[in-house]
């Protein structure tokens, strides 16, 4: 799984080291720089693997002289017992770096836990997965790579990357149509643009406004299928159907097969708990 360690993940890095004052840590003053320790992690539960890059980089921020042996690869499945990696380092730069690291890979693999779950539940390559912008503010690289790391995809990363209609926009403009088409007026020509319908009584007047993708938001399971056939229904164009709203894992099996293309779901990041591993000198 590729991550880009970016400017603006080291900042965050570097903010959390900050919150946490590593240079006043009276505990670990305790230990000389000449003392020197092996340490590992491991997981105390079944869970996805995501973010071993940033607990590197916490690491290597804190003290280059850590040397970590990475044990298992983003995405793996892991039990509990199992090690993720293991390190070797002065025992108190180890100690410093321990709870900002495993704050980062806690959260990041219990995000990818999470959509793991979703994607084993829904059991149809056909549909993918995704997440939305429900994520922690300031997190949301992280939560979306977490997301593709336990099998999801990812919806837009911000306001600019795709042109949404949503109810308060159709409210606002007196329609679809002509939501629809104050957007398309001045939106770049590579942008698709998404309408979401809360009622199948809206789904004519999207696919007549050229709509790119239809979201089917909180609809039940006969109100999709029929939408579907209607989408489907129109030659003209290929139009991407995605649910999106009142997403659970229970209601997962009897999405798959149904012909959507997406469901979305902000559970993924905004519901997600942190996993429990643990670091062992």
């Amino acid at each position: 799984m590729h991550f880009q360690m970016t400017p603006h993940v080291r900042s965050l890095v570097d903010r959390a080291l900050d919150e946490d004052r590593i240079g006043f840590d009276v505990s670990s003053a305790a230990f000389d720089e000449d003392h020197h320790s092996e340490a590992r992690l491991v997981a105390k539960q079944e869970m996805i693997l995501a973010g071993w890059p940033v607990l590197e980089q916490v690491f290597e921020t804190v003290d280059p002289a850590i040397d970590w042996q990475q044990r298992a690869d983003e995405g793996q499945r892991l039990e509990a017992g199992d090690v993720l990696g293991e390190a070797e380092g002065p025992t108190a730069s180890l100690l410093r770096g321990e709870r900002v690291a495993l704050n980062f890979v806690q959260r990041m693999s219990g995000v990818a836990t999470k959509t793991a779950r979703f994607v084993d539940a829904l059991d149809d390559p056909t549909t993918h997965i995704v997440d939305t912008r429900k994520t922690l503010p300031g997190w949301r690289e992280l939560d979306k790579y977490a997301v593709r790391c336990g099998g999801g995809a990812n919806h837009r990363f911000d306001l600019g990357g795709g042109a949404m209609i949503k109810d308060n926009h159709i409210a606002a403009a007196g329609g679809i149509a002509e939501a629809v088409d104050r957007v398309r007026r001045q939106a770049p020509f590579t942008l698709k643009i998404e309408v979401e319908c809360e009622g199948l009584d809206q789904i004519e007047p999207a696919l007549e406004a050229g709509a790119d993708i239809i979201m089917l938001d909180n609809m039940t399971t006969e109100q999709m299928a029929t939408a579907i056939d209607t989408i489907r229904g129109r030659a003209d164009k290929r139009v991407v159907v995605e649910a999106s709203g009142n997403i659970t894992v229970e209601r997962l099996p009897e999405l798959g097969g149904l012909g959507l293309d997406v469901i979305s779901s902000g559970a993924l990041t905004h519901s997600a708990s942190a996993v429990d591993i643990s670091m062992r000198m």
